[in-house]
Order: C-alpha cells, then sequence, then structure tokens
C-alpha cells in the first residue's frame, strides 16, 4: 500500500511539473489557459482562479492543460482570437508544447543537483574480493587493499575506477595500493572478457578481477562542482534514454524490458524505503524518460505536436484537420500498445519475476 501512495505521489509530481511547463509558456505568450488539471476523467476537486479552473481529476496517471482554441470545435470569441492557441504563430505553439518536457528534464538536474549538495553515499575503494586467476589475483592485490591511484589519475570512489577500466588499454597499468599503513604499486594488465551493458547487449570490456566491498563513503559536492555533476548525470541520463528507445524500436533490445505504471510503483516504493535522496533520485530518472519520450514525434505527444507545428512553420500552411485525426489515432493506437504491454510485462513480473 506504502508503495502505491509513494508511486502515485511521484507520478503526481512529475505530472504537475510537466503541465506546469506548459501552463507558463502559455501564460507567457497571452494564450487563456481555460483548465488545469492534474490527472483524467472526472474532476473530483475543482477550483476557478481569475479565468483558469484548476482540477484534481480521478485518474491519477496523467494530466492536461487546456488551452482556448486549442480543439478545432472551440468557439472563439472575437475579441478573444489573439489569446486564442490556434491562432498563435507556429514558433509559439512549438515553444509550449516543448517546454513541458524541458521542464521535466530541468526538474530532473534540480533533484541530482539537490542530492549532490546534501551529500550522497558512494562505493569506497576498499577491495572486497579478488579472483584467481584473473590480473589482480596474480599481481598480488588482496582483500581489504585501497585502490588510491592508477597511473596518474586518483581514484575516490569505485565509479572512478569503473571509468578508468573503461577506458583501459591493453597495456600495463600502474596501480597504487594502500595496505595499511603502508602504500604499494602493482603493475597489471587488464583481461578483456564478454560481459553484458546495461541494455543486456553482449559487449567486451576490460577487468582485472577485484569485486567492491560494502563499504559506503558520503561525499558532498559544493555548489559549484555539484552544478557540474548534475548536469552531466541529467545529461548521461538522458542520452541512455534516447539509445535505449531507439534499440527498443529496431529491436536490439527485447519488449519485455518496457515496463509502465505498476513498475514504478513498486521502484517507489523500494527507493522510498532506502532514503529520501534514493527516491530523488529515482524521481528523476523517471523525470527524464518522461521528458524524452514526450518530445518523441509521435502525434498525441508533445512531439507530435512539435511535428505539426514545424511542417506549418515550413510550408507556411497548416495540415488539415483530417490529416491531423489520421495521424492522432494512428499515434493513440501506438499509445494503447505500448500502454498493453507495459501492463502485460508488469504483471508478468509481480507473478512470474520475468
Amino acid at each position: 500500500m506504502l508503495s502505491i501512495i509513494y508511486g502515485i505521489l511521484a507520478l503526481s509530481l512529475l505530472i504537475l511539473v510537466h503541465e506546469l511547463g506548459h501552463f507558463i509558456v502559455a501564460r507567457i505568450f497571452n494564450v487563456k489557459v481555460l483548465t488545469f488539471s492534474l490527472g483524467f476523467g472526472k474532476k473530483i476537486l475543482k477550483k476557478t482562479k481569475g479565468e483558469t479552473e484548476y482540477a484534481l481529476s480521478l485518474v491519477p496517471l496523467g494530466g492536461y492543460v487546456k488551452l482556448l482554441g486549442e480543439s478545432p470545435d472551440d468557439v472563439v470569441q472575437e475579441e478573444e482570437i489573439h489569446r486564442s492557441y490556434a491562432h498563435k504563430p507556429p514558433l509559439v505553439k512549438i515553444l509550449i508544447a516543448f517546454t513541458g518536457p524541458l521542464f521535466n528534464i530541468l526538474f530532473a538536474f534540480v533533484l541530482f543537483y539537490a542530492v549532490f549538495v546534501s551529500g550522497y553515499s558512494v562505493l569506497s575503494t576498499k577491495v572486497g574480493s579478488v579472483e584467481k586467476g584473473y590480473p589482480a589475483y596474480e599481481a598480488g592485490i588482496k582483500e581489504g587493499d585501497i585502490i588510491v591511484r592508477v597511473q596518474d589519475k586518483a581514484i575516490h570512489e569505485w565509479g572512478d575506477l569503473m571509468e578508468v577500466m573503461a577506458k583501459a588499454p591493453d597495456t600495463p597499468l600502474t596501480f597504487t595500493i594502500k595496505r595499511g599503513d603502508a602504500l604499494l604499486q602493482a603493475v597489471i594488465v587488464p583481461k578483456e572478457i564478454e560481459g553484458k551493458n546495461i541494455f543486456g547487449e553482449t559487449i567486451k570490456r576490460k577487468v582485472i578481477g577485484v569485486g567492491a566491498s560494502n563499504e559506503f563513503i558520503t561525499r558532498n559536492e559544493t555548489l559549484l562542482s555539484a552544478t557540474t555533476k548534475a548536469f552531466y548525470q541529467t545529461y548521461n541520463l538522458s542520452k541512455i534514454t534516447v539509445i535505449g528507445i531507439a534499440k527498443l524500436v529496431i529491436g536490439s533490445i527485447s519488449p519485455k524490458n518496457i515496463g509502465g505504471p505498476l513498475l514504478i510503483l513498486e521502484m517507489a516504493g523500494k527507493q522510498a524505503k532506502e532514503g529520501k535522496k534514493n527516491l530523488a533520485y529515482f524521481i528523476a530518472l523517471i523525470s527524464i524518460n518522461l521528458g524524452i519520450i514526450n518530445l518523441f514525434p509521435i502525434p498525441i505527444l508533445d512531439g507530435g505536436h512539435i511535428l505539426f507545428h514545424t511542417i506549418e512553420l515550413i510550408t507556411r500552411r497548416r495540415l488539415s484537420q483530417r490529416a491531423v485525426d489520421i495521424a492522432q489515432k494512428i499515434g493513440m493506437g501506438i499509445l494503447v500498445a505500448v500502454m498493453i504491454l507495459a501492463f502485460f510485462n508488469d504483471i508478468m513480473r509481480m507473478f512470474y519475476g520475468r
């Protein structure tokens, strides 16, 4: 039950941030906002403030901002034509559509920044295990040793070592090890093995045959270093998300990897139990996914609207309503199919662990 609550709160927060992006830019360009709803379906709570109705609706898995003139069925009075979404220049409509996903990505950056400034836990560089037959074992590395440097690069956390190994050449590397109070050096030639990347694909990677201990250290970034680290974290996860979706589309990743709301609810609950920072990190990751997915040029999504308005901007002609309706029906079909697959995968994971 707690997982469901945390999951709904996380999704609602991300939807609020997304729709707030649309809302703010619409107001900046003097587009009349008729409704700002968190959730779909029947309105449970609603309050009109100024010219906008703010609502909390029954189904929490979404939300919307309804703009004057956005629907072809809207009746726009002559005195309000200048405030109609349909009568705004294509570039303005592109900005309104784009800012929702952008706010999700910026929100992820803010969450990462808060985590990095307030202090976060990382694996230390203490060696937890050494595999026989691998280069580290042959070089005399022992459990409990602390890796402090590889060549000229200082190693502060286990992730630093992973970065070095990802780019390691086939030449010998000098490892500086702390054992007790002594600093020792070991020359190790990494071994190339086959493994799996985060997408489940078989790749070749360099290893020396050591595993991390369960020792964690707390790191605090400065205000400046946290900005840089949060930027790169947001950028790297955005890039991974784009690559992952592209690989799903071309079929190099199994559709079984697609997860839906049930998986998000479960994971949100688990991360909440691990602590607020874990939950914040998870929400940031989902926020990036939500932002990136919405930018894909699929009708119904923000990316689809951006595509329509870009065509209008280039050709200086609007697409016919019939063409838009057909495209949106196709887009809706794609989304429904993906949602059914995601729910199916969630159920299979819950009941069969796969």
